[in-house]
């Protein structure tokens, strides 16, 4: 996306690309790769490539790629690719297009909330503490087969916007967010009354695309901003914030989850969670942790039962920093402006 190339799907849809009868060649690294993808490719005229020595799979072609030689690498695979254009066969791409709005950042954020000439997280603390926005929810994380793909994150993030919370999405998620229609100024319809003030103000999605499952990072250091600009806290587990994985599949999302935690975040992951079958360690996580840094782990399958408790826990946060009870709006006469 940081060089303008369009996201064609999300892991879960690795096989449908292929199912396309459109793609050449498919080339692959060491990350959320279906080792089914060269038993798929081998119905159609495409080939798949590996590049990593440490992710090798059956039935694909290993085309070792380094920095020294990625540039004749490049062309080495694409010129397969173009060779193999003419065994295309029927071709069936889907004509449905959403337009989205992506590219969140730090930086972004900051442009986005302040201005070109006064770049600021204050209107954004401002309003979480005048209540207009209640609090930011991150979805993120993989989509899974076990599960309706992407409606377990759409319900999500539905119910969290409609509860005037601010959403941060990244990865698979943030493209169900996006097939949804959730990532354009426009999905502010869906939200509360507070936020779609701001976003309407602001001409800023809900739903804001922080980048891919890696880019995590981004939203902790938000949220190290937010307490940087000050109102909320001392540190991140102050912030009226929480978090949630609700289709993850991957190991990574367990150790980017565990991250956040131990910054001071609460986060609840869907369906299940690797620790379960241990009752000493499970208890350790999902309570005791909290004691030591602040974060701590949850597990729901219900979507939107998920929601309601980030949205507890984001009203905790509130009300620990003495800012859940709506403040009575006074309009300033000079005198009172002349006291300030």
């Amino acid at each position: 996306m940081r060089h303008g190339i369009p996201v064609a799907g999300s892991f879960i849809q690795q096989e449908v690309v292929l199912a396309t009868g459109a793609v050449e060649t498919m080339v692959v690294d060491i990350q959320c790769i279906m080792q089914s993808l060269p038993a798929v490719a081998a119905c159609f005229h495409t080939k798949v490539v590996t590049t990593s020595d440490r992710a090798k799979i059956p039935g694909a072609e290993h085309v070792e790629v380094d920095p020294h030689n990625a540039v004749q690498t490049a062309r080495q695979i694409i010129k397969g690719a173009i060779d193999r254009y003419s065994k295309r066969g029927d071709i069936n791409i889907p004509k449905e297009k959403m337009d989205v709005v992506v590219g969140f950042s730090h930086e972004t954020i900051n442009y986005t909330l302040g201005g070109t000439f006064r770049a600021s997280y204050r209107p954004l603390n401002d309003n979480i503490i005048n209540g207009r926005i209640r609090g930011v929810g991150a979805v993120v994380g993989c989509d899974s087969a076990r599960v309706r793909s992407g409606h377990v994150h759409t319900t999500v993030v539905k119910e969290l916007i409609a509860n005037n919370v601010l959403v941060l999405v990244t990865g698979c998620a943030a493209t169900a967010c996006g097939r949804a229609g959730l990532l354009t100024p426009e999905a502010a319809e869906l939200a509360g009354p507070g936020l779609r003030e701001v976003c309407e103000t602001v001409g800023m999605p809900p739903v804001l695309h922080m980048g891919s499952c890696v880019d995590n990072s981004r939203i902790l250091i938000a949220a190290t901003e937010i307490v940087r600009e000050g109102g909320l806290g001392e540190d991140i587990y102050q912030v009226p914030a929480a978090g949630c994985a609700p289709e993850w599949m991957s190991e990574k999302a367990v150790s980017i989850g565990h991250y956040f935690v131990a910054s001071g975040v609460y986060v609840v992951f869907g369906r299940t969670f690797p620790t379960t079958n241990s009752k000493e360690l499970t208890d350790y996580l999902f309570d005791k942790f909290e004691d030591l840094y602040g974060g701590m782990w949850a597990v729901e399958s219900d979507p939107v039962k998920m929601a309601r408790m980030m949205i507890d826990r984001i009203d905790q946060g509130r009300e620990a920093l003495g800012i859940h009870e709506a403040k009575e709006r006074v309009l300033f006469d000079m005198a009172m402006r002349r006291d300030l």
